[in-house]
């Protein structure tokens, strides 16, 4: 099987006046393509830093990180972007719209920044809105929208340019249980479909069940690495 995720003795150190903070400690671990793995840890524990490392959004202090058999640690930021635009999605917590940017707008800046046809791109972003439930609010700002319907274009964005990889940091945090419960439908559903691997960072344990494997940090280490027995995850 191949992986499309491979970290190897991953660390990850800041400077706190005299003192040097080691947030990600020897992590080492691959993740085979198509599975769900949820990190897990209390809040401080370094999961959203290992995230930012192995998504490309930081450098690490040592190690080495390759996505999709690509070695990121010798990549500038604007070769990294590119390979973040190409072969990876984001759901952050905060969902990270731009407010003067429609639903359908937002959608499509992933595609457009490749240069890809406007008609071809509108044709995909208007359909994974219509998956996610907002086929009826493409054109309404980011704004006009409740925060469940912001996180669900976030979704839609993420799946735009079909990435190998999806990354979710807490991507239900700020929304209440039945909406939670909603999106967290959306992202497995949509990942089995589109057959992307997703890497889920959350403290809540009932969503990292259901996916296939637990990571769980703790003070930057890997404490336990486990495969789970999960049922299938279907639209409410």
């Amino acid at each position: 099987m191949s992986h499309i995720l491979q970290v190897k003795n991953l660390f990850r150190t800041f400077k706190s006046g005299s003192k040097t903070l080691t947030v990600v400690n020897d992590s080492t671990f691959d993740i085979p393509e198509g599975i769900t793995c949820a990190i897990v840890g209390p809040s401080g524990s370094g999961k959203t830093t290992l995230l930012g490392l192995t998504a490309g959004l930081d450098r690490p202090t040592s190690g080495d990180v390759f996505l999709n058999g690509i070695h990121l640690n010798p990549l500038s930021e604007d070769e990294r972007a590119e390979v973040r635009n190409k072969h990876v999605g984001f759901v952050f917590q905060t969902f990270q719209l731009v407010p003067t940017l429609t639903a359908l707008e937002n959608v499509m800046v992933p595609l457009e920044l490749r240069g890809e046809a406007t008609k071809q791109v509108r044709e995909r972003a208007i359909e994974l809105l219509t998956e996610v439930g907002l086929g009826d609010r493409v054109h309404h700002y980011p704004n006009q929208l409740s925060g469940g319907e912001q996180q669900r274009v976030a979704v839609a964005r993420a799946f735009i340019n079909k990435p190998k990889i999806l990354f979710a940091d807490e991507p239900t945090g700020n929304l209440d249980t039945e909406t939670g419960e909603h999106i967290e439908n959306l992202i497995f559903n949509l990942n089995k479909q589109e057959g992307t691997t997703l890497i889920l960072v959350t403290h809540d344990m009932e969503l990292s069940a259901k996916c296939d494997r637990v990571i769980k940090i703790k003070n930057g280490c890997i404490e336990a690495d486990f495969m789970n027995e999960v049922e299938t995850v279907d639209v409410a």
